[in-house]
């Protein structure tokens, strides 16, 4: 019987000691595997989310957390593992909570300010009574090589949403969701050190495919416990899968390098890989 962690505990001691787990993105089955695979061979915990795109997809949110759930039981994964629904909205939020995924991301950032803090006290409500875990954003998240769609998190409002209780806050200090551009001026530190000086629950850092490695570290020792990755792996995948056709060995019939399942296997074995490398160098901790 698989079960998912909400990772309440895992996530106050990655903030605590100052190490991270990654926060991964699935995007089709290949995808659940390479990073369920990952996490066994490293034997550390792992969350894995999809977005409201990704969901619809692949199906919808059940199918999502079935198909998860059985690959966990058919791979005899023994690690923590955490199921969320990121950057979802209000509807998508309480059909995940619903259907038992053990994390959900609200993020309400486009509403009006009130009714973003009262939708965020309603699921959080609803979640807490199931054991669900919550995470709220601040900010905004800029959008793919747009240096100027994000905006900064708000002292203020990490106050407050801290106070309703949600378990994990992500915060816009000048990352972006997508390819960094050439001109990106790094990381607002000043910004993300108030932020940990006024609140003391898990921060997460969206957007973490491209910032550079020193960075990244730098933020988790100021409180950043969760990383939020796909771009990364959508590249790794791009770079493997169009070296095995540019070598032609989808061509080759003997072997059938047709088949789907050849054509697939070199990109999701580079996801694994680079799964594993960054579960290194984010610090987490194998599970005892």
């Amino acid at each position: 019987m698989v079960y998912f962690d909400n990772g309440n505990k895992l996530f106050d001691d990655a903030r605590k000691n100052q190490y991270a787990i990654g926060a991964y993105n699935i995007n089709n089955l290949e995808w659940t595997r390479a990073i369920l695979r990952a996490a066994a061979e490293t034997n550390t915990p792992v969350l894995i989310q999809v977005s409201m795109g990704a969901a619809k997809y692949m199906g919808g949110y059940k199918f999502v957390k079935d198909m998860v759930e059985d690959q966990m039981d058919a791979m005899g994964i023994k690690v923590p593992v955490i199921l969320n629904l990121d950057h979802g909205d209000y509807d998508a939020a309480i059909e995940c909570i619903n259907l038992g995924y053990s994390s959900v991301m609200f993020d309400g950032h486009k509403l009006p300010i009130e009714e973003n803090y009262a939708k965020t006290k309603e699921i959080v409500q609803l979640a807490h009574s199931r054991g669900i875990a919550v995470e709220a954003e601040i900010g905004k998240v800029g959008e793919n090589q747009d240096t100027s769609s994000g905006e900064l998190a708000d002292v203020e409002d990490a106050m407050a949403f801290a106070a309703m209780g949600v378990d994990r806050l992500a915060c816009g200090i000048g990352n972006i969701h997508g390819i960094y551009p050439a001109n990106w001026p790094g990381l607002d530190f000043d910004r993300l050190q108030e932020i940990a000086n006024a609140i003391d629950i898990p921060l997460v850092l969206h957007g973490g495919s491209g910032i550079p490695r020193e960075q990244v570290q730098k933020a988790i020792s100021m409180g950043i416990a969760k990383v939020n990755i796909n771009t990364e792996f959508q590249l790794a995948f791009q770079d493997a899968t169009r070296k095995y056709i540019e070598n032609e060995l989808d061509l080759n019939k003997e072997q059938k390098g047709y088949d789907p399942r050849k054509l697939l296997l070199p990109g999701t074995d580079a996801i694994t890989a680079k799964m594993k490398d960054m579960i290194e160098w984010l610090g987490t901790p194998a599970v005892a």
